[in-house]
C-alpha cells in the first residue's frame, strides 16, 4: 500500500517544492492548470481551481484514486493561491478579484470537504494541511481578498479539526511557511506603492536576502508534518 500525497498548485513555487520533497515513498499527484515540470515524477490532475465546476470532478477523482491506491498514509496539501489583483477593494478588476476569492477561500474549503469524505474511516494516517499566511491575521492594504481568504481557511481548519476530533481521524491543520522567494514575491515588488503601501518592506526583504528558498520552506513544512500536527492548529513556521 503506497502512501498517497495530493498537492494543489504543485506546478511551481512552494507547491512544487512541497511535492518534490515528500520525505517518504509516495505516489505524488499535483492538482493545477499547467502541471509540474516534465520528468519530475509527479502525476498531474488538470484543474482550474478558480472554476467551481471543476471542484466536483476533482473531489470525485480524489475519492477514486484514494480507493484505488488504498494508502497507509494519505495527505492533501492545499498550496494553490494567488495575490492578484493587488490593490484596494473597489479599485481592481472584478473578475480577477472574484477568482482570488474563489481560489484562496472557497476552493480550499470545498476540496477539504471532499478530502475528508474520501478519507472516511479507512485505516492509516490521514492528514490535511492548508497553506496559510500571516496575512490572515495582519492588515495589509492592497491584499483585501488574499488576507480574507487565508483567514477563512484558518477558521475552517480550526472548526474541521474540532469536528474530526469528535468524529473522525483526519488531522486537519494550517501552516504558514513565511516569506518565500517565489514569483509571487516578484509580483509584490513590482506593485506601485499606491496599490500596496507596504511594498518597500518586501523590497527590503529581497535586497537583504531574507526570503526563504522554496526548497528550504518545503523541508521545514515536512519537518512540522513529520513531528506531528495538533488537530485544528494554525502554525507559523517563523515562530518554531
Amino acid at each position: 500500500m503506497p502512501d498517497l500525497v495530493f498537492v494543489t498548485g504543485a506546478s511551481r513555487g512552494l507547491g512544487l517544492a512541497i511535492a518534490q520533497t515528500v520525505p517518504f515513498p509516495a505516489r505524488v499527484i499535483d492538482i493545477s492548470r499547467s502541471g509540474p515540470p516534465a520528468g519530475s515524477g509527479i502525476e498531474h490532475l488538470r484543474a482550474d481551481l478558480t472554476e467551481p465546476r471543476s471542484w466536483r470532478d476533482i473531489g470525485r477523482l480524489i475519492k477514486e484514486i484514494t480507493e484505488e491506491t488504498d494508502p497507509q498514509r494519505l495527505v492533501l496539501v492545499h498550496a494553490a493561491g494567488t495575490l492578484s489583483p493587488i490593490g484596494f477593494a473597489g479599485e481592481v478588476d472584478f473578475d480577477t478579484y472574484a477568482n482570488n476569492v474563489l481560489l484562496n477561500s472557497a476552493a480550499g474549503q470545498v476540496l477539504g470537504q471532499a478530502f475528508l469524505a474520501a478519507a472516511g474511516p479507512r485505516a492509516g494516517e490521514r492528514i490535511l494541511v492548508m497553506i496559510t499566511s500571516g496575512a490572515a491575521s495582519s492588515i495589509y492594504p492592497g491584499w483585501t481578498a488574499y488576507g480574507a481568504g487565508k483567514a477563512a481557511l484558518d477558521q475552517w481548519v480550526r472548526t474541521a479539526g474540532e469536528e474530526q476530533r469528535r468524529r473522525g481521524a483526519v488531522v486537519v491543520a494550517a501552516i504558514a511557511p513565511g516569506v518565500i522567494d517565489t514569483s509571487m514575491q516578484e509580483e509584490i515588488r513590482s506593485t506601485p506603492i499606491e496599490d500596496f503601501p507596504d511594498v518597500n518592506r518586501f523590497r527590503r526583504l529581497h535586497e537583504e536576502g531574507d526570503l526563504v528558498p522554496p526548497e528550504e520552506a518545503a523541508r521545514r513544512f515536512w519537518d512540522a508534518v513529520e513531528r506531528g500536527l495538533t488537530p485544528g492548529s494554525v502554525i507559523d513556521l517563523r515562530k518554531r
